[in-house]
């Protein structure tokens, strides 16, 4: 049971991340990959920036995983 509300709780987190627009929220801040130096790309910013970006790039098996749990909320209730 915890690991089903786990994984919806990662998943939003992922839709979050993978909605973020690189031009209008991103560049303001500076956290654009293309910024990034190699050196800083060990730090924890570094490490986010990298994240947002893996989201952003496997938007295809994040909508498949959320037609999927979609469909087991229905069933399940």
């Amino acid at each position: 049971m915890w690991f089903w509300t786990f994984f919806q709780g990662i998943l939003l987190f992922a839709n979050a991340f993978a909605i973020l627009n690189e031009d209008r929220f991103l560049a303001r801040r500076g956290w654009t990959l293309a910024e990034m130096s190699r050196e800083r790309r060990s730090t924890l910013k570094g490490q986010v920036i990298g994240l947002i970006h893996a989201c952003q790039f496997l938007r295809l098996p994040l909508i498949l995983l959320n037609i999927i749990t979609i469909i087991v909320k229905l069933f399940s209730g």
